[in-house]
């Protein structure tokens, strides 16, 4: 298997050289469409394997991006930093879950936010032409990209609603009914960053 080493990761290079259909991917597709080995094959053929060691950035704020990351292991956040150097974090994502910066992604422009591993990670990436090859080549994955586009669009607006309506209380034991793997991984800081309160208030929560 030849690779190149490229900022500290790894990653798997030329179709010669693709690996067999991650079962967690295929998995995470056979949640919403139905496909046959021979589908599987092609679909692997567009995701290359990137290891990522703890803090390394996969993205980094003003760089160009044009790959969508799927995670098999590890855990990360996407956060951007304001005009008065404060840190915001927008999300995670941890094994079945996507992760890029989507406004730059989407719009192929610079980024605006950083993608960091809070543990060492294993990624597939695709780019956002391979998407496009792979949806003209099999259309059913189309549909797979555009369930996952609502899915994203529905959790972004009832998180804007929480932000908006929802006490600290409130959005703190939400956090912990609906995400108990990452409440046992996540520092409270981080926490509470991502819930928009301060790290104080979150104590006070939890005495």
């Amino acid at each position: 298997m030849k690779f190149i080493i490229l900022s500290g990761y790894k990653i798997f290079r030329g179709r010669q050289n693709i690996l067999p259909m991650n079962d967690v991917l295929k998995e995470h597709i056979a949640e919403i469409i139905e496909l046959n080995d021979d589908d599987y094959h092609v679909i692997a053929e567009y995701f290359r394997t990137i290891k990522f060691r703890k803090w390394q950035f996969v993205i980094q704020e003003n760089q160009t991006v044009d790959k969508i990351y799927f995670v098999l292991e590890g855990l990360l956040q996407s956060s951007f930093v304001d005009n008065y150097a404060r840190e915001h974090i927008l999300h995670f994502a941890t094994k079945n879950w996507w992760i890029t910066d989507f406004q730059a992604y989407f719009k192929r422009e610079v980024s605006t936010a950083a993608v960091q591993c809070l543990e060492d990670c294993v990624l597939l990436s695709i780019s956002f032409d391979d998407v496009d090859k792979l949806c003209k080549a099999k259309p059913q994955m189309e549909r797979f990209f555009r369930m996952k586009c609502n899915n994203a669009y529905l959790a972004l607006q009832s998180r804007i609603i929480s932000l908006m309506s929802n006490s600290a209380k409130e959005r703190y034991s939400n956090f912990i009914k609906e995400n108990p793997d990452l409440f046992q991984k996540l520092s409270k800081k981080r926490i509470a960053n991502y819930l928009g309160m301060s790290r104080e208030t979150l104590s006070r929560l939890n005495t």
